[in-house]
Formats: C-alpha cells, sequence, structure tokens
C-alpha cells in the first residue's frame, strides 16, 4: 500500500472526527510510524520535541481509533492497515463528510493518487498576482526547451518543487517570470518573493499567509505556520516562485552543506516536497544545495534543472545592440560563455568604445572584464571556501582541461579534499567537469580563468 494512500485514509478520518485536516506534524507522524521509526527518530525532522511528537501522537491515534472502531496504537498501525476494507470506510466515510473515495479494494476500481489531482483550466477570472517585487523582463531569448520542460513538470506531472539552478546573470530568474506569464492562467494565486528580504522563515510564512487571509491572527510557531499554509496549497491551485535560495547556505562553506541558523527553511522546503498539496513551489539558486540530490529521484515531486548559456539564441542579443561583424558573433559568445547578463555589459561596451565592431574587440583575444562584471563576480565569489580558491587558482593556469593526477600534484591536497573542493565548486557552476571514456576532466571558462589571474 502507498505511503499517499495511508495519508489520504487518515485525512478523511481525521476530518470526519474533528472537522480539519492533517497538519504537518501528523503526516510526519504517519510517515515516521509507517518506516518504522521511533518518537525520538521522528521528532529529529521537526520543529517539535520528543514528547511533542508522543502527545500529538497519542492524540491522533485516539481519533483513528474512533474512526476505525478499532483501537489504534503506533505500535498496530501497520498491521491494522492491512486489514482494513479501503472501500468499506471509504463509503461510511462519504457519507459523513464531503470526501473524495479512494476506491482502492478492488480491481474493478481505478486507483486514484492523492498526487494526481484533474488538470488545471485556466480560471474564469484573472488569478491573484503578488509580483510588485519581481523584477521587470525587458528582453527575452530562446530557452523555448527550458520552457517547455519546466510547464511539463509543473502542469502535467504536478511538481510540487522545482528548482532552478545556474551561475549568476544565466537568466534564472528571467525565465522563471516568462514561465509565471505563460501559464499563470493555470493557477488561482501567483507569488514571486526574494530571500533577501526574508531571511527568517517566520517572516516569509506570515507574509504569505496575509495574502490567503489578510484579516486572520497569525500563530508565532513555524510549525503551526507551515501546516496552516500547507491548507492553503491543498485548498487552492498556487504557484510561488521564492528567489535567491542561495543566500542560506553559509560563506566559507562547502557548496549548499550548511544550512546553520536557517535548518528551518531547510524544513520548509522539504515539507513542500513531501506533504500531499495541489500548488508548486519554484526555488532559484546559483548553487545546488545537497538536500535536492535526496528529494529528487525517481517519480518524486521534485524537479531541478541547471541553465547553460544562451548558445543561438545569444546572438539575438547582439543583434539588438546593433553589433557589426556578424560572423565574429559565435567566437564573442562562446568567449562569454553565452551568460546573457555577461554578453549584454559587453555588447554595450563594444557599441559605445568600438562603435560596435567586434572584431576590433576581440583582437584582445581575452575577455575584458568591466566592472559590472566584477563586482557581480565578486559577489559570488566570496563564498568560496580556502581550498576552493586554491583548486580556482590552479585550474585558472592553463586553458586546457586538467585530469584529478594532474590537478592533485598541482595542488598538492590530499585527494579527499580535493574532490570535495571540485564537487562543491561544480554545485556552485564555477568548475566545468568533464568526463570521458577514462578520465574525468576539470576547466574554467575564460571569464573566470581571467578573473581569477587578475586576483592573484
Amino acid at each position: 500500500m502507498e505511503i499517499t494512500e495511508v495519508l489520504k485514509l487518515a485525512d478523511d478520518l481525521v476530518f470526519t472526527q474533528t472537522g480539519k485536516h492533517l497538519d504537518y506534524l501528523q503526516e510526519t507522524i504517519l510517515q515516521g510510524t509507517l518506516n518504522g521509526q521511533t518518537y525520538s527518530e521522528i521528532a529529529e525532522g521537526t520543529y517539535a520535541g520528543e514528547g511533542h511528537v508522543r502527545d500529538r501522537g497519542a492524540e491522533l491515534w485516539n481519533i483513528l481509533s474512533k474512526g476505525l472502531g478499532k483501537e489504534v496504537s503506533k505500535a498496530n498501525f501497520k498491521a491494522i492497515l492491512e486489514k482494513v476494507n479501503f472501500c468499506t470506510y471509504s463509503a461510511i466515510l462519504s457519507d459523513n463528510a464531503t470526501v473524495t473515495n479512494l476506491n482502492i479494494c478492488s480491481e474493478h476500481h481505478q486507483r486514484s493518487s492523492p498526487t494526481n489531482f484533474p488538470k488545471p483550466q485556466a480560471t474564469e477570472n484573472e488569478p491573484h498576482l503578488d509580483l510588485d517585487t519581481a523584477p521587470e523582463i525587458f528582453n527575452f531569448y530562446g530557452r523555448t526547451i527550458e520552457l517547455a520542460k519546466l510547464e511539463e513538470w509543473i502542469i502535467k506531472e504536478r511538481s510540487r518543487l522545482v528548482a532552478l539552478f545556474g551561475f549568476g546573470g544565466i537568466g534564472k530568474t528571467t525565465l522563471a517570470l516568462r514561465l509565471v506569464e505563460q501559464i499563470k492562467p493555470q493557477f488561482e494565486y501567483v507569488i514571486y518573493r526574494n530571500l533577501h528580504f526574508y531571511a527568517n522563515l517566520n517572516d516569509i510564512l506570515v507574509n504569505l499567509l496575509t495574502i490567503f487571509s489578510p484579516n486572520s491572527q497569525m500563530c508565532d510557531r513555524p510549525e503551526m505556520q507551515l501546516s496552516q499554509l500547507i491548507k492553503y496549497l491543498r485548498q487552492y491551485r498556487c504557484l510561488i516562485v521564492i528567489d535567491d535560495w542561495q543566500i542560506l547556505f553559509h560563506k566559507g562553506k562547502v557548496a549548499g552543506e550548511d544550512w546553520s541558523v536557517y535548518e528551518h527553511y531547510r524544513l520548509f522546503f522539504k515539507t513542500i516536497a513531501d506533504v500531499t498539496h495541489q500548488s508548486c513551489i519554484v526555488a532559484i539558486a546559483n548553487e545546488k544545495p545537497l538536500a535536492i540530490d535526496c528529494w529528487e529521484k525517481q517519480n518524486s515531486p521534485v524537479r531541478s534543472l541547471v541553465l547553460s548559456g544562451l548558445g543561438e539564441a545569444a546572438k539575438e542579443i547582439l543583434q539588438a545592440h546593433n553589433l557589426s561583424d556578424p560572423d565574429k558573433w559565435e567566437k564573442l559568445i562562446d568567449l562569454y560563455h553565452g551568460n546573457p547578463l555577461w554578453l549584454e555589459l559587453t555588447a554595450t561596451e563594444i557599441r559605445e568604445l568600438f562603435a560596435g565592431r567586434v572584431a576590433e574587440f576581440l583582437a584582445y583575444q581575452t575577455p575584458i572584464l568591466w566592472e559590472p562584471l566584477q563586482v557581480q563576480l565578486d559577489q559570488q565569489l566570496q563564498n568560496l571556501t580556502l581550498t576552493e580558491q586554491s583548486v580556482m587558482c590552479k585550474l585558472a593556469m592553463t586553458t586546457d582541461p586538467i585530469n584529478l593526477p594532474e590537478l592533485l600534484k598541482l595542488t598538492k591536497l590530499s585527494p579527499a579534499d580535493l574532490l570535495t573542493a571540485v564537487k562543491s565548486l561544480g554545485r556552485r557552476f564555477f568548475v566545468e567537469i568533464k568526463s570521458g571514456d577514462e578520465t574525468t576532466e576539470f576547466i574554467l571558462n575564460p571569464v573566470l580563468r581571467e578573473y581569477v589571474k587578475d586576483r592573484q
């Protein structure tokens, strides 16, 4: 029996008895029990202490006992489930409350998964838009494949958490906001928030809850706030874009590893991924957190997309700036790694300093790091560990890819330290990792190589 089916039946039973749906902690207790966890282990993954989890567990078993007409406890919950006639209970529940029949017990009934909601239709009225703090998008180039993939994940597959990753300036926010414009009729609420303004989870939870219920009094406990938000995400089809996820990670730590004081945020994103609802969070970051690898697996409602350079579509940027020498454009695009922001900055300077002549600019045979570009790189590279900085310096010494044995000789690091560093740099998208038939090689793109050399 799938856990989603168990949660749906339990939710129906609890709603019938109390008029309330399962909250986040109740769902966590049920999932932990089915996975054989102790109360202590369940508490480790929540905001609550072990004693509180035990009390809520006892309360939950009592409610389920009344609903099932059998004595239910943590010890016998799994055994009870094996004996339950789901169609019978589903029919009883349907007579007493407005719930969805689970149709689990017979092959003649089509199984209905709680995660497979009916395909959403465009609402007659415009969705509630809360995009006041979203940056204005003036130009959009290419990304048709990425847009189609994201739309499929969110609309067809009903993904709950979709993450967009890539180096700064690569166009993550631009892509997300174009996606919003494209699919917003499918939602009742469309919201954009930047974590630069919400370092405290409590702040963003209160802010989001106020959108759904402006006059309600807010509980100050994150557990209850999150539970209430999940209820709204179930009740309404919502699309929420959360930008600059990477600010939750500490400077000077391995990429995506240390949430530290932002541990509540890790539980927030994990809950969004784990708990059944009909909404989607699109999270944007310059580095890939380690947790996403655990959350994103086959048949999971979590998806991630890493953006690379624009490629051929980048020529539209150069064309918009009326640059000459179109036969040299591809070389310019490669030099700046197809990064839209870098190309916008460079195209502006070529137009002003070289009268738009790309060939004259390329005669310098190296990427020029304009001041705005340097500022952007300064901001992103300040998070590196000392070991990562050392590896970057060695990689900047050559334009050719370097394999691991060569890099070990250059850095004089232990294999474990070096592998940790290059893996972290890869998660930050600073180092390209090229896997060949026999060896794995590492290389910096031309802009980062020039930046590191200038800083040595």
